[in-house]
């Protein structure tokens, strides 16, 4: 036994160095597109394309940055702000759309409720190139071409967070929503009053996905969004490259400036977005 107990201490003692190294190994990693981002901002286009690596500029180019914003022929703040209001809109609304449609898909018990359930699981097996057409012909003739509006409306059903919702709510107690019953909610009460204030964690992660979603959009923001003044940062972004010429150090500066609100939203998110996933019955 006495053997058996060494072999198994030095087992432990050799997990914990090698969890450490792994642990190292996985932060470079995921530090290593930041610095690069970072580097490569601070540089001129000379230094930048140049063969020879250089770990960190010799002159440091904050002017990257200035001139990302002072640029006549692209407003940076601009599209920042639509890229922020567009996803400031879409998180929140379409996080509660799903909640509401979720909880009467786990709780109410009306006629058609395994119809909508199957509408809802079909539209997940619907791959986004087959709908985009029908949908910008739909938002097209309601005239929201080049407006936020249209650019909004399309994002703010989520399936996916739809049936994530209601696997929660259907692990939900119902002993709970009984006791709500007693004091004279129907089903908006129950599930304003006690169902909703007990998903804060669902309402936080796939609230911090949906932002996180609408701020990186892409190519819809670029069909619907023609005229500059709708641009998104992305948008913006992707102008740093054309077929004339390749603006690499603003191409990099702006990534680091569209980046920075997506990296505070995580930072802000990770427990709620872990304990969200863990409510779904989702972790491995």
């Amino acid at each position: 036994m006495s053997t058996v107990t060494t072999l198994r201490e030095g087992a432990r003692t050799l997990r914990r160095p090698a969890r450490g190294l792994l642990a190292g190994v996985l932060m470079v990693a995921f530090l290593a597109p930041f610095y690069l981002m970072l580097r490569n901002a601070l540089m001129d286009t000379r230094t930048l394309t140049a063969p020879e690596w250089t770990w960190w500029p010799s002159t440091m180019h904050w002017e990257n940055f200035t001139a990302l914003f002072s640029d006549p022929t692209l407003d940076m703040g601009s599209a920042l702000a639509n890229s922020l209001l567009i996803a400031a809109i879409t998180a929140p609304a379409s996080t509660l759309l799903a909640s509401a449609a979720g909880y009467a898909l786990a709780r109410i018990p009306v006629p058609g409720r395994g119809v909508v359930l199957a509408l809802v699981l079909a539209t997940l097996m619907i791959p986004g190139s087959a709908t985009f057409v029908p949908t910008f012909v739909v938002v097209g003739s309601l005239g929201g071409v080049n407006t936020l509006w249209g650019i909004i409306a399309p994002g703010l059903f989520n399936p996916f967070a739809v049936l994530l919702f209601r696997n929660f709510y259907l692990q939900f107690p119902r002993e709970i929503e009984e006791a709500g019953r007693l004091d004279g909610l129907g089903w908006l009460g129950l599930y304003r009053r006690i169902a909703l204030p007990s998903s804060g964690a669902m309402l936080a992660s796939l609230g911090a996905l949906a932002f996180i979603d609408s701020w990186n959009a892409f190519l819809w923001p670029l069909v619907i969004g023609q005229d500059p003044s709708a641009w998104t940062a992305q948008i913006a972004l992707s102008t740093f490259l054309t077929a004339q010429t390749i603006n690499l150090p603003g191409l990099f500066a702006g990534a680091v400036v569209t980046i920075t609100p997506l990296v505070v939203m995580f930072l802000l998110a990770q427990r709620h977005i872990v304990e969200g996933i863990a409510h779904t019955g989702l972790k491995g």
